[in-house]
């Protein structure tokens, strides 16, 4: 591990060097590429000179407590200077096994996020209305900005589907784990009795595309121009604005009608195409090693209920990981730090319990 770490250390010099160097500093594109490698491999080259810093106090420590051993007021505090070193150089060693860990290529893109009402009609797409409330609100509160693709709504306010896109450096690496079936259990508004329901929501996170990684053949596009549709209001317009994709060889179909203008409409629907391809083929290349890491905690499959929010406990349980919080008008606020931090958690802790497995066999 050690030699891994002090080659990243040589590469962290020779970056630093770079960005001090006059021509990497006239080019902004090559400026910007050598300082977010830079920024990449920071945390753990400091962690790796904190790390021989407490190695350094450590020894230091050792060798005056053998040179005073017969002094036995400075031996108990060498000593329990050597325990506290320990402590620390074991805590960084850790810390430096999590930061060596594969990097998910996508962690620092953008997201596309699919909301759908699923089982419970109504009610269900009342509570899509609510979890998109939620991560717009998570949005906020990490200063990203969020833009709506498509959106179908009901009579009574709720959705039956809508699709967004989250903006803001590292917004996958959040929200990645939010893709899977969302469970609610309350009582309704058109609950006339008071009897708990439960209805679900499925929650598809998407890392956004880049052009180059998706190749679409325009002839394999069959686009259609429609009037928007939806409960009323200002979606509706008389000219036909809305567009809908199908890509041919797959069958994916993608709406959208959320702009009065046709070429916007297209250009977010080819966005939302682009990814959801992309998406399918890292599926594909990722079901062996997804088979493998079925106990992990992952992206979780989409068919599996991942999370229940249930309002007349004010509990929000987070099954892949046990995780039970009575904290649900703060969640359902946009405060979700809490459970997506224990989430990365986990997935880090099943990695790494995965790397040493493969390390000893």
């Amino acid at each position: 591990m050690f030699e891994k770490v002090q080659g990243i250390e040589r590469r962290y010099e020779e970056l630093s060097e770079k960005l001090c160097d006059p021509a990497v500093m006239a080019s902004p594109e090559r400026y910007t590429e050598v300082m977010k490698e830079f920024k990449t491999i920071e945390p753990l080259v400091l962690t790796y000179r904190a790390y021989q810093k407490a190695v350094h106090e450590r020894d230091e420590a050792k060798e005056l407590l053998a040179e005073n051993s017969q002094d036995e007021e400075m031996a108990v505090l060498l000593t329990e200077e050597i325990a506290s070193a320990e402590t620390e150089i074991e805590r960084l060693t850790g810390e430096m096994k999590l930061l060596l860990l594969p990097k998910d290529p996508n962690d620092e893109r953008n997201v596309i996020v699919e909301i759908r009402g699923g089982a419970g009609g109504e009610e269900a797409a009342l509570f899509a209305a609510v979890l998109y409330r939620m991560y717009s609100m998570y949005a906020v509160k990490q200063g990203y900005r969020t833009e709506v693709l498509n959106v179908n709504e009901t009579e009574l306010g709720g959705y039956k589907e809508i699709c967004f896109m989250i903006t803001g450096q590292g917004a996958y690496s959040r929200l990645k784990y939010e893709s899977g079936v969302h469970r609610v259990q309350r009582v309704p508004e058109t609950e006339t009795q008071g009897r708990i329901h439960t209805s679900t929501v499925t929650v598809a996170v998407l890392p956004e595309a880049e052009d180059v990684e998706v190749t679409i053949d325009p002839t394999e596009l069959k686009i259609d121009t429609f009037r928007a549709s939806g409960a009323g209001g200002q979606h509706i317009n008389k000219t036909e604005s809305a567009i809908r994709i199908t890509h041919l060889p797959t069958g994916l179909v993608v709406e959208c009608q959320d702009e009065r203008s046709q070429y916007k409409n297209k250009d977010k629907a080819m966005k939302v195409l682009k990814s959801r391809l992309l998406e399918a083929e890292r599926e594909r290349q990722q079901s062996d090693v997804a088979r493998q890491r079925h106990d992990q905690v992952g992206t979780g499959d989409r068919s599996e209920r991942i999370r229940t929010y249930n309002y007349p406990q004010g509990r929000v349980t987070d099954h892949r990981i046990g995780l039970t919080l009575y904290k649900i008008e703060e969640i359902l606020n946009g405060g979700m730090d809490e459970v997506i931090d224990a989430l990365i958690t986990a997935d880090r802790a099943a990695q790494l319990a995965g790397e040493e497995h493969h390390a000893l066999s």
